[in-house]
């Protein structure tokens, strides 16, 4: 009778059960590729809008806050 053949666990397998034990879930999720000429575009043409509208000075201000933020 042969034996039944066990599969090693990997190291990977042990560390996502062991954030499952700990109540935590894996996720993946599609990002924007930040390397593409489509994005790049894009990015240009939204700083263009934002540098047209009336509210740029407070968002700029605000972006740097939440950026300066520990060190405050």
């Amino acid at each position: 009778m042969a034996q039944a053949r066990i599969e090693p666990v990997s190291k990977f397998q042990r560390y996502r059960r062991s954030k499952q034990l700990k109540g935590m879930r894996l996720l993946r999720f599609w990002v924007p590729d930040t390397r593409s000429a489509a994005f790049k575009r894009e990015i240009k043409r939204e700083m263009a809008l934002l540098r047209r509208a009336p509210e740029q000075l407070e968002a700029t201000r605000f972006i740097e806050a939440a950026f300066d933020w520990p060190n405050l």
